[in-house]
């Protein structure tokens, strides 16, 4: 029987490669937190995730994060939306200011972001004001996030409303649909897809955020550490166990969100390749 060619030439080589650098960079790291989480048993493994302070430092963590993933799924639509629907000056310098959170070094945002929410501040100090505290609360962590996860948002969403075809706008438009109307049903159900998984990096992206919050954030016990921090603080007491077993539990929560956002892409490309 004739051996079937690869189309590809190749083939072989580069996904040997492909594999060799996955693993290094990426599988194998991964792979030493379980085993060094595996060194525990199972109980003293309970002990480490159920401290007090840990679980605080878990509820801040994924707290904050949801709600800056909130905020952003709903900002991101929007600037996604205006840099695509209007031309306005200087179009392509904002529509390349919202990759900087990717460019810029997560302490340097952290630091600008807590002289400017401090009550000394230009922001914190109007918001003083009113009694309202942003740095070193949960709120302040809160803008640290939404600052850090925008981007995954906006570059989720841009593409498709790009794609997206007015012919149905404009023929829900003849049908008299006011613009309220094609937005919801018309627009929004094409950006669902694209606005979750959005979320969903923007959610996992945050949830291990560190140098940006680590300012911002005060690192009060039980009322602004955030987890990232507390596995900081096991590692610097060279408790390399109960800090690999908080990363398992992080890595944990990131791997089941980008399953879910995996989930969602496959399903919505089956969706557009059915129509198709």
């Amino acid at each position: 029987m004739k051996r079937k060619s690869v189309v590809i030439p190749g083939f072989g080589l580069t996904t040997g490669v492909t594999l060799a650098i996955l693993s290094v960079v990426v599988l194998i790291p991964l792979a030493s937190l379980v085993v060094f989480s595996a060194q525990m048993s199972a109980s003293e493994i309970i002990d480490v995730i159920t401290r007090p302070r840990v679980l605080s430092s878990f509820k801040v963590s994924f707290l904050t994060a949801f709600i800056a993933s909130l905020i952003n799924a709903v900002m991101g639509v929007v600037l996604a939306w205006v840099l695509v629907r209007y031309t306005f000056p200087l179009k392509r310098i904002v529509d390349g200011t919202i990759e900087l959170p990717f460019a810029l070094p997560t302490a340097v945002a952290g630091i600008a972001l807590t002289a400017l929410t401090a009550d000394t501040g230009l922001i914190g100090g109007f918001f003083a004001n009113f009694g309202i505290k942003i740095a070193f609360t949960r709120i302040g962590i809160t803008v640290a996030l939404v600052f850090i996860g925008i981007p995954f948002v906006v570059r989720a969403v841009q593409p498709v409303l790009e794609k997206l075809d007015p012919a149905y706008e404009e023929a829900a438009g003849v049908l008299g649909a006011s613009r309220t109307r094609i937005f919801w049903k018309v627009i929004l159900p094409e950006l669902i897809p694209a606005i979750f998984t959005g979320f969903g990096l923007a959610f996992g992206r945050c949830l291990g955020e560190y140098g940006s919050v680590v300012f911002i954030a005060g690192n009060m016990p039980f009322e602004t550490e955030i987890a990232p921090l507390i596995i900081m603080s096991e590692l610097q007491e060279y408790d390399y166990s109960s800090a690999t077993t908080i990363a398992l539990v992080m890595l944990v929560a990131s791997f089941i969100t980008l399953f879910l956002v995996n989930v969602v892409q496959n399903r919505n490309a089956k969706i557009l390749k059915g129509g198709c």
